[in-house]
This record gives C-alpha cells, structure tokens and sequence, in this order.
C-alpha cells in the first residue's frame, strides 16, 4: 500500500475527462488504470507502449491540469507499460485465480483477451510485427496514424477509402497492415485481404486463364477490409484498373473498408483511368513525411527495446542525425551495427559505429547526387545563393532557376514530388508538379534551354563524383 493515495481524484478526474471528450475519444485512449502515488507523482497503468507515447503525447498535460484543479497542487503523470497477459485455458486449480485478475481488468481489456491472436491464429496475408505499437509516431505521420487507428476501430463507418502515399520506407505498408492486425485481432468475424496490386493483378489474369473470374470476383467483392499495397503498380494495366474499378463501387456501397498505399499522390499516376483516380481520391488521403530528429531517434531506440541490446545514446544520435531519408535506412544502419557486434563479440561504442557505418552516412539517399548538391549547381550558374533556392522569395530572377533545380531533381532522382517539397524549403507537393510543368512547357518554346538543363545535369553529376 502507498502511503498517498490519490485514486479518488483520479477517478474523478478520469469522469470530467469522459464528460469533456466524448465517450468515442475518451473510450479510445483511456483504456487506463491508477496504479499507485507518491507525494508528487501518480503511476498509471497503460496496456502498451503505443499507448503511452500518445497519451504522453496528447493528454499529459491536459490531465495534469485536470489534477491541479482538483487537488491544488501539482502532479507529475508517470505512464507504465503493463500488458495485459493472454488469457489461455487454465486448468481447474487456477480458475479462481484467473476469475480474480479478469474482475481486475478493465471490460475492454477483457474483451481484448478473449480475441486475442490465438483465436484466429496469424493471419496469412499479415506480418505479425507490423503492429500500431510497434509503429512510431512523429510529427510526420501523427494525422495518418491517427486516422488509420480510428479506422481499425470501426473499419467501413468512416475515411473510407483509406489511402497513404508517400515515398519509400517512411512506413506505408507497416501503417496499412497494422489495421488490418487490429480488425483481425478484434473482430474474429471479419475478413481482411492484403494484397499488392501487382499480386491483385496476377491472380486477376491467372483468372482469366483458367476461366475462373467469377470466384476472384467473389473472393474481392466480399470481403470486410480491403488492403491494396504500391497502387502505383496499376498505371498501364488497363484490365486490373477496370476490375478494381468494379471491386470498389460493390465494397463502398456496402460500407466495407478500403485502405491503399502509393509511393506518391494519386494526381501524379499516369495512364489510371479518370474514373478509378476519382474513386481513390473520394475518401481520405494522406501523405507520410521523412522523419525529424526526434522521431528517428525514437524509431532506433524502440528497435534496440525489442532487441533488448545495449546501445549508447551517443550512437543512437549519430545514426539519427546522419541518416535523415526514411525508416528503412535507419534500420538497415542500425541492423549492420547490431550484427557486426554481435560476430566479433564487442560492446558497441561510438568508435565502432563511426567506423562501421561511415560509407552508410556519407552515401546520399539517391547515389551520390543529392538534393543540397542540386541547390548549389544550380545557385552558381544563376549567380543566387543556395538560401536563395531554399526560401520563400518568388521573384522572376529566383523562382525560375528554382523550377529548374526541381525538374532537374524530378529528373535525376527517385524522390517523389512529396519529398522534393519536403527538401525544397518545407513545400507542397503541389508546387514542385507546377515547377516540372513550367519547365516542360518552356523546353518546347526554347530549345536553349534543354542544353542548358543538359549541363547543369552534367554539372551535378561531376559535383556528386567527387564530394
């Protein structure tokens, strides 16, 4: 027993907060419970770490001023991680003991027990690790997970269709497939498909083949969720698109989930029929952005907690602040470091992973040729700082060389219109499709200008091969 006992305030502090958030936001975050006090701090229980870091995120301060009004004083808010253990069958002794914890469960809890995993067994289709806990939020993917948490509550009711674009490794996939883990956990009796466009496509021809259309039919038009990875994949495929076209209008008007994902906007797919495009765009799209410093920190060190390896916090800062493209670059230098320490039986330090990982941080996202190197080129043939490209002026003798850095970017790398505004001074990805048009207009009425794109091309390259 705690000498201070504070769980009559936090009770009520927990009914003002129902009251003022509604019974859908309160019944999705709090599923919460007063664990013990100190003079100054309350401990609360939380199911998972994901939950944690968004009440941290989100409620932290919110209810430790709700303490404040209450109590008079302040209180600091510590969030543990205690997760609720599966409940298997027990034999006869235990069932008392078992009865015992369940009461001390909240009903939602119980409820998540009694659907646990094991009830349906893995899902075929699903990576079982692509979990909304395991998924870091930042401020570059915070309405998108949100949205796609909301949506694994109450699949088909809301954001329907479900689509997330962006460019590669920021966590589509792993977004997409955690809603379908959360509705296959939760609700037994729903049925999730997550396919990739280029398998949708495939099955749909061997189909065809075999004289088999009407059962690909049946296995898509009813199904409860719908999960179609890398969209982008259907550009030219003219049969798939009008397939899916059909897929999508039986599931929408039965209110069942659609959730995509595409490695950028659904404007910028070429040869997608005009009529498909608009049924992507109906519902709700949203873009995943490279992670900030904090938010790749957090990944590295959430990966190293599963692990449970030791790793320096300076190491975790230099990894983070090196590589600045995407997850899946940050694991992948953080994966080579694990392994090698783990072949030569050494601690890992800062000597080490400076060593180790020093082609990683000096190779660029894209090769060599990199968006600052782009800048710089095109600054010095305009006579204009490399600021001067980066920032918001928008006169004439800026805002042009500015498109000709972005076509040339556009032209020359991988990055998708999404993360060239992102690199280009915070902008929308709209801006740099208007720059590109510009541009590919003014190549037809100047044909001075190619040669001199042709250059600056050249130019960067060099530039790349020798930095």
């Amino acid at each position: 027993m705690d000498n201070w006992n504070y769980s009559v305030f936090w009770d009520e502090a927990m009914n003002q907060a129902k009251a003022e958030l509604g019974d859908h936001e309160f019944a999705m975050w709090f599923n919460i419970q007063y664990d013990s006090s100190t003079e100054s701090t309350i401990a609360i229980r939380v199911p998972s770490s994901f939950y944690r870091d968004q009440l941290l995120r989100q409620y932290q301060k919110y209810l430790e001023d709700k303490l404040f009004d209450l109590m008079g004083k302040r209180m600091a808010i510590n969030f543990i991680v205690v997760k609720p253990t599966a409940s298997a069958s027990p034999p006869p002794s235990a069932s008392a003991e078992t009865g015992r914890a369940e009461a001390e469960l909240p009903a939602t809890a119980r409820a998540k027990e009694k659907e646990s995993p094991k009830d349906r067994g893995k899902h075929p289709q699903l990576r079982r690790d692509y979990t909304f806990e395991n998924f870091v939020i930042g401020d570059n993917n915070g309405f998108a997970s949100n949205a796609a948490l909301a949506i694994s509550k109450n699949p088909g009711t809301s954001y329907n269709p479900f689509l997330i674009y962006g460019g590669v490794g920021l966590g589509k996939t792993h977004l997409m497939q955690s809603i379908g883990n959360r509705v296959w956990v939760e609700s037994p009796k729903i049925k999730v498909i997550c396919i990739t466009a280029e398998d949708f496509t495939n099955e749909f021809i061997q189909s065809i083949h075999d004289k088999t259309t009407q059962n690909f039919k049946n296995k898509y038009r009813y199904v409860d969720v719908l999960l179609i990875d890398d969209i982008h994949f259907l550009q030219n495929k003219l049969g798939s698109q009008e397939e899916l076209f059909h897929t999508f209008n039986a599931l929408y008007d039965a209110n069942k989930q659609m959730v995509f994902t595409c490695d950028r906007p659904v404007s910028e797919l070429k040869n997608l029929s005009d009529r498909l495009r608009s049924r992507f765009e109906r519902g709700l799209n949203v873009d995943l952005q490279p992670p900030n410093y904090e938010t790749r920190s957090a990944i590295l060190k959430k990966k190293i907690e599963a692990g449970r390896v030791s790793v320096p916090d300076e190491v975790i800062d230099i990894i983070a602040k090196n590589i600045s493209t995407n997850v899946r670059d940050l694991e992948a230098a953080l994966t080579k470091l694990l392994a090698y320490a783990e072949l030569v039986h050494k601690d890992i330090t800062l000597e080490i992973a400076q060593n180790q990982l020093k082609d990683v941080f000096s190779q660029s996202k894209h090769g060599n040729v990199t968006i600052d190197n782009i800048l710089r080129v095109v600054a010095d043939f305009y006579k204009l700082s490399y600021n001067d490209l980066k920032g918001k002026k928008r006169t004439k003798n800026i805002a042009f060389p500015r498109q000709i850095a972005m076509y040339i970017a556009r032209d020359i790398t991988e990055y998708s219109t999404t993360e060239l505004g992102f690199e280009f001074g915070g902008r929308d990805h709209t801006t740099v499709m208007h720059a590109c048009q510009k541009i590919e207009e003014r190549l037809k009425l100047d044909p001075n200008l190619e040669s001199t794109i042709q250059s600056l091309v050249r130019t960067v390259k060099e530039y790349s091969s020798k930095a």
